[in-house]
Protein backbone atom coordinates (compact mmCIF):
# COMPACT_ATOMS: atom_id res chain seq x y z
CA UNK A 1 0.00 0.00 0.00
CA UNK A 2 1.15 3.52 -0.78
CA UNK A 3 0.34 6.60 1.30
CA UNK A 4 -0.90 9.92 -0.05
CA UNK A 5 1.56 12.43 1.41
CA UNK A 6 0.31 15.60 -0.29
CA UNK A 7 -2.97 16.54 -1.97
CA UNK A 8 -3.67 19.72 -3.91
CA UNK A 9 -6.77 20.66 -5.89
CA UNK A 10 -5.33 22.44 -8.94
CA UNK A 11 -8.70 23.45 -10.35
CA UNK A 12 -12.28 22.20 -10.21
CA UNK A 13 -11.45 19.29 -12.51
CA UNK A 14 -7.84 18.42 -11.68
CA UNK A 15 -6.20 17.06 -8.52
CA UNK A 16 -2.56 16.43 -7.66
CA UNK A 17 -1.25 13.74 -5.31
CA UNK A 18 2.27 13.13 -4.08
CA UNK A 19 2.55 9.44 -3.24
CA UNK A 20 5.07 7.68 -1.03
CA UNK A 21 6.69 5.29 -3.51
CA UNK A 22 10.48 5.28 -3.06
CA UNK A 23 11.34 2.60 -5.63
CA UNK A 24 9.28 4.22 -8.38
CA UNK A 25 10.62 7.66 -7.44
CA UNK A 26 14.14 6.34 -7.87
CA UNK A 27 13.56 4.78 -11.30
CA UNK A 28 10.73 6.79 -12.91
CA UNK A 29 11.56 8.89 -15.97
CA UNK A 30 9.64 11.39 -18.11
CA UNK A 31 7.07 9.66 -20.31
CA UNK A 32 6.54 6.69 -18.02
CA UNK A 33 3.40 5.89 -16.07
CA UNK A 34 2.05 3.94 -13.12
CA UNK A 35 -0.96 1.68 -12.66
CA UNK A 36 -2.99 2.25 -9.52
CA UNK A 37 -5.96 0.66 -7.81
CA UNK A 38 -7.79 2.35 -4.96
CA UNK A 39 -9.07 -0.79 -3.23
CA UNK A 40 -9.85 -4.45 -3.85
CA UNK A 41 -13.04 -3.68 -5.77
CA UNK A 42 -11.55 -0.85 -7.82
CA UNK A 43 -10.47 -0.85 -11.46
CA UNK A 44 -6.85 -0.52 -12.51
CA UNK A 45 -6.07 2.79 -14.23
CA UNK A 46 -2.87 4.15 -15.79
CA UNK A 47 -1.66 7.63 -14.83
CA UNK A 48 1.43 9.37 -16.13
CA UNK A 49 4.23 10.19 -13.70
CA UNK A 50 4.12 13.99 -13.50
CA UNK A 51 7.25 14.33 -11.34
CA UNK A 52 9.53 12.41 -9.02
CA UNK A 53 11.56 13.25 -5.94
CA UNK A 54 14.04 10.42 -5.48
CA UNK A 55 15.46 11.89 -2.27
CA UNK A 56 12.05 12.15 -0.57
CA UNK A 57 10.77 8.97 -2.24
CA UNK A 58 7.72 10.73 -3.71
CA UNK A 59 5.93 10.33 -7.02
CA UNK A 60 3.58 13.04 -8.29
CA UNK A 61 0.45 12.15 -10.24
CA UNK A 62 -2.04 14.64 -11.63
CA UNK A 63 -5.45 13.48 -12.79
CA UNK A 64 -8.69 14.86 -14.16
CA UNK A 65 -12.08 13.78 -12.84
CA UNK A 66 -13.58 12.11 -15.91
CA UNK A 67 -15.23 8.96 -14.57
CA UNK A 68 -16.08 6.81 -11.59
CA UNK A 69 -12.56 5.87 -10.52
CA UNK A 70 -11.04 9.34 -10.84
CA UNK A 71 -14.03 10.75 -8.94
CA UNK A 72 -13.41 8.26 -6.13
CA UNK A 73 -9.69 9.02 -6.25
CA UNK A 74 -10.31 12.75 -5.92
CA UNK A 75 -12.17 12.19 -2.65
CA UNK A 76 -9.17 10.61 -0.92
CA UNK A 77 -7.19 12.79 1.46
CA UNK A 78 -3.65 13.12 2.79
CA UNK A 79 -2.89 10.09 4.95
CA UNK A 80 -5.12 7.75 2.95
CA UNK A 81 -3.61 4.77 1.15
CA UNK A 82 -3.81 3.32 -2.35
CA UNK A 83 -3.97 -0.46 -2.47
CA UNK A 84 -1.82 -0.77 -5.62
CA UNK A 85 0.67 1.65 -7.12
CA UNK A 86 2.88 -0.13 -9.66
CA UNK A 87 5.55 1.19 -12.00
CA UNK A 88 7.38 2.71 -13.65
CA UNK A 89 5.82 1.33 -16.84
CA UNK A 90 6.17 2.26 -20.49
CA UNK A 91 9.17 3.43 -22.48
CA UNK A 92 10.79 6.61 -21.18
CA UNK A 93 10.91 9.64 -23.49
CA UNK A 94 14.10 9.89 -25.56
CA UNK A 95 15.38 13.38 -24.80
CA UNK A 96 19.13 13.10 -25.32
CA UNK A 97 20.48 15.24 -28.14
CA UNK A 98 17.57 17.68 -28.25
CA UNK A 99 18.90 21.23 -28.31
CA UNK A 100 15.81 23.29 -29.08
CA UNK A 101 12.31 22.04 -28.32
CA UNK A 102 8.75 23.25 -28.26
CA UNK A 103 6.81 21.31 -25.64
CA UNK A 104 3.05 21.57 -26.10
CA UNK A 105 0.35 20.47 -23.66
CA UNK A 106 -3.39 20.66 -24.08
CA UNK A 107 -5.79 20.30 -21.14
CA UNK A 108 -4.57 17.63 -18.76
CA UNK A 109 -1.78 16.96 -21.25
CA UNK A 110 -0.14 20.04 -19.75
CA UNK A 111 0.63 18.03 -16.60
CA UNK A 112 2.02 15.18 -18.66
CA UNK A 113 4.19 17.56 -20.69
CA UNK A 114 5.74 19.08 -17.57
CA UNK A 115 8.31 16.32 -16.86
CA UNK A 116 9.54 16.44 -20.47
CA UNK A 117 9.96 20.22 -20.35
CA UNK A 118 11.65 20.09 -16.97
CA UNK A 119 14.06 17.34 -18.02
CA UNK A 120 15.00 19.08 -21.27
CA UNK A 121 15.52 22.40 -19.51
CA UNK A 122 17.76 20.74 -16.91
CA UNK A 123 19.74 19.14 -19.75
CA UNK A 124 20.50 22.63 -21.08
CA UNK A 125 18.12 22.68 -24.04
CA UNK A 126 16.21 25.75 -25.16
CA UNK A 127 12.62 24.96 -24.24
CA UNK A 128 9.56 26.86 -25.37
CA UNK A 129 6.32 25.66 -23.76
CA UNK A 130 2.80 26.19 -25.06
CA UNK A 131 0.11 25.25 -22.54
CA UNK A 132 -3.50 25.31 -23.67
CA UNK A 133 -6.69 25.48 -21.59
CA UNK A 134 -10.39 26.17 -22.19
CA UNK A 135 -10.29 29.24 -19.91
CA UNK A 136 -8.20 30.93 -17.22
CA UNK A 137 -9.93 29.08 -14.36
CA UNK A 138 -8.43 25.80 -15.59
CA UNK A 139 -4.81 26.97 -15.83
CA UNK A 140 -2.43 24.74 -13.85
CA UNK A 141 1.33 24.51 -13.21
CA UNK A 142 1.99 28.07 -14.33
CA UNK A 143 4.76 28.69 -11.79
CA UNK A 144 6.35 25.30 -12.47
CA UNK A 145 6.56 25.90 -16.21
CA UNK A 146 7.98 29.39 -15.73
CA UNK A 147 10.93 27.75 -13.96
CA UNK A 148 11.34 24.98 -16.55
CA UNK A 149 11.19 26.86 -19.84
CA UNK A 150 12.97 29.48 -21.89
CA UNK A 151 9.65 30.94 -23.04
CA UNK A 152 6.22 30.04 -21.66
CA UNK A 153 3.03 30.71 -23.56
CA UNK A 154 -0.49 30.17 -22.24
CA UNK A 155 -3.39 29.86 -24.65
CA UNK A 156 -7.08 29.81 -23.81
CA UNK A 157 -9.98 29.01 -26.09
CA UNK A 158 -11.90 32.08 -24.94
CA UNK A 159 -8.94 34.47 -24.60
CA UNK A 160 -9.45 34.93 -20.85
CA UNK A 161 -5.69 34.48 -20.31
CA UNK A 162 -2.79 34.68 -22.69
CA UNK A 163 -3.19 33.97 -26.41
CA UNK A 164 -6.75 33.45 -27.67
CA UNK A 165 -6.87 30.24 -29.68
CA UNK A 166 -5.58 26.70 -29.78
CA UNK A 167 -2.03 25.56 -29.03
CA UNK A 168 -1.65 24.57 -32.69
CA UNK A 169 -2.48 28.15 -33.73
CA UNK A 170 0.19 29.49 -31.38
CA UNK A 171 2.76 27.02 -32.71
CA UNK A 172 2.00 28.05 -36.29
CA UNK A 173 2.39 31.71 -35.31
CA UNK A 174 5.76 31.10 -33.62
CA UNK A 175 7.07 29.21 -36.65
CA UNK A 176 5.83 31.96 -38.98
CA UNK A 177 7.67 34.50 -36.82
CA UNK A 178 10.94 32.63 -37.34
CA UNK A 179 11.15 30.31 -34.33
CA UNK A 180 13.10 27.12 -35.06
CA UNK A 181 13.01 23.82 -33.20
CA UNK A 182 14.71 20.50 -33.76
CA UNK A 183 11.90 18.71 -31.88
CA UNK A 184 8.27 19.34 -31.03
CA UNK A 185 6.65 17.33 -28.23
CA UNK A 186 2.84 17.41 -28.12
CA UNK A 187 0.69 15.83 -25.42
CA UNK A 188 -3.05 16.12 -25.03
CA UNK A 189 -6.28 15.32 -26.87
CA UNK A 190 -5.71 13.25 -30.01
CA UNK A 191 -7.19 15.90 -32.37
CA UNK A 192 -4.80 18.48 -30.91
CA UNK A 193 -1.78 16.24 -31.42
CA UNK A 194 -2.88 15.58 -35.01
CA UNK A 195 -3.17 19.32 -35.64
CA UNK A 196 0.36 19.86 -34.32
CA UNK A 197 1.76 17.00 -36.43
CA UNK A 198 0.08 18.44 -39.53
CA UNK A 199 1.78 21.80 -38.91
CA UNK A 200 5.24 20.27 -38.45
CA UNK A 201 5.00 17.87 -41.38
CA UNK A 202 6.10 20.45 -43.96
CA UNK A 203 8.60 21.90 -43.34
CA UNK A 204 9.61 18.80 -41.40
CA UNK A 205 10.22 19.09 -37.65
CA UNK A 206 10.61 15.91 -35.62
CA UNK A 207 7.39 15.57 -33.66
CA UNK A 208 6.79 13.26 -30.72
CA UNK A 209 3.29 12.67 -29.41
CA UNK A 210 2.04 10.68 -26.40
CA UNK A 211 -0.79 8.18 -26.84
CA UNK A 212 -1.33 7.74 -23.11
CA UNK A 213 -4.95 8.85 -23.46
CA UNK A 214 -6.00 5.59 -25.10
CA UNK A 215 -4.31 3.29 -22.57
CA UNK A 216 -6.35 1.07 -20.28
CA UNK A 217 -4.75 -1.92 -18.53
CA UNK A 218 -1.12 -0.87 -19.09
CA UNK A 219 0.15 -4.32 -20.10
CA UNK A 220 -0.90 -4.69 -23.74
CA UNK A 221 -3.24 -7.56 -22.90
CA UNK A 222 -6.58 -5.76 -23.32
CA UNK A 223 -5.82 -4.35 -26.77
CA UNK A 224 -7.59 -1.06 -26.05
CA UNK A 225 -4.47 0.98 -26.81
CA UNK A 226 -3.71 -0.75 -30.12
CA UNK A 227 -2.81 1.70 -32.86
CA UNK A 228 -1.14 1.76 -36.24
CA UNK A 229 2.23 3.48 -36.58
CA UNK A 230 3.87 3.59 -39.99
CA UNK A 231 1.66 0.70 -41.07
CA UNK A 232 2.58 -1.52 -38.11
CA UNK A 233 0.46 -2.46 -35.09
CA UNK A 234 1.74 -1.02 -31.84
CA UNK A 235 0.45 -0.86 -28.26
CA UNK A 236 0.68 2.49 -26.50
CA UNK A 237 1.35 0.99 -23.08
CA UNK A 238 4.23 -1.32 -24.00
CA UNK A 239 5.68 0.22 -27.18
CA UNK A 240 5.04 3.82 -26.09
CA UNK A 241 3.39 5.94 -24.99
CA UNK A 242 5.65 8.16 -27.17
CA UNK A 243 5.45 7.81 -30.95
CA UNK A 244 6.46 9.68 -34.09
CA UNK A 245 3.54 12.03 -34.69
CA UNK A 246 4.00 11.90 -38.46
CA UNK A 247 3.55 8.12 -38.55
CA UNK A 248 0.52 7.60 -36.28
CA UNK A 249 -2.84 6.77 -37.85
CA UNK A 250 -4.80 9.42 -35.94
CA UNK A 251 -8.18 8.61 -37.49
CA UNK A 252 -7.96 5.06 -36.17
CA UNK A 253 -6.78 6.28 -32.76
CA UNK A 254 -9.70 8.70 -32.46
CA UNK A 255 -12.19 5.96 -33.27
CA UNK A 256 -10.63 3.68 -30.69
CA UNK A 257 -10.60 6.42 -28.06
CA UNK A 258 -14.37 6.83 -28.31
CA UNK A 259 -15.29 3.14 -28.29
CA UNK A 260 -16.30 2.93 -24.64
CA UNK A 261 -17.98 6.30 -24.12
CA UNK A 262 -21.39 4.73 -23.50
CA UNK A 263 -20.02 2.27 -20.94
CA UNK A 264 -18.05 5.01 -19.19
CA UNK A 265 -21.16 7.19 -18.94
CA UNK A 266 -23.23 4.31 -17.58
CA UNK A 267 -20.61 3.55 -14.92
CA UNK A 268 -20.43 7.21 -13.86
CA UNK A 269 -24.24 7.54 -13.77
CA UNK A 270 -24.53 4.49 -11.49
CA UNK A 271 -21.75 5.86 -9.26
CA UNK A 272 -23.52 9.22 -8.90
CA UNK A 273 -26.83 7.52 -8.15
CA UNK A 274 -25.25 5.52 -5.34
CA UNK A 275 -23.74 8.68 -3.88
CA UNK A 276 -26.93 10.72 -4.09
CA UNK A 277 -29.52 8.05 -3.41
CA UNK A 278 -30.88 8.41 -6.93
CA UNK A 279 -31.11 12.22 -6.86
CA UNK A 280 -29.08 14.01 -9.54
Amino acid sequence: MNKIIKKAVLNREVTMFRIDAPLIAKKGKPGQFIILRIDETGERIPLTIADTDAKAGLVTIIFQIVGKTTDQLSKLEEGDFLLDFAGPLGVASELDGIKSACVIGGGLGVAIAYPQAKALYNLGAKVDVIAGFRNKDLVILEAEFEKASTNFYITTDDGSQGYKGFVSNKLAELLKDGKTYDTVIAIGPVPMMKAVADITRDPYIKTIISMNSIMLDGTGMCGACRLTVDGETKFACVDGPDFDGHKVNFAEAMRRGSMYKAEEKESMDKHICRLTGGVR
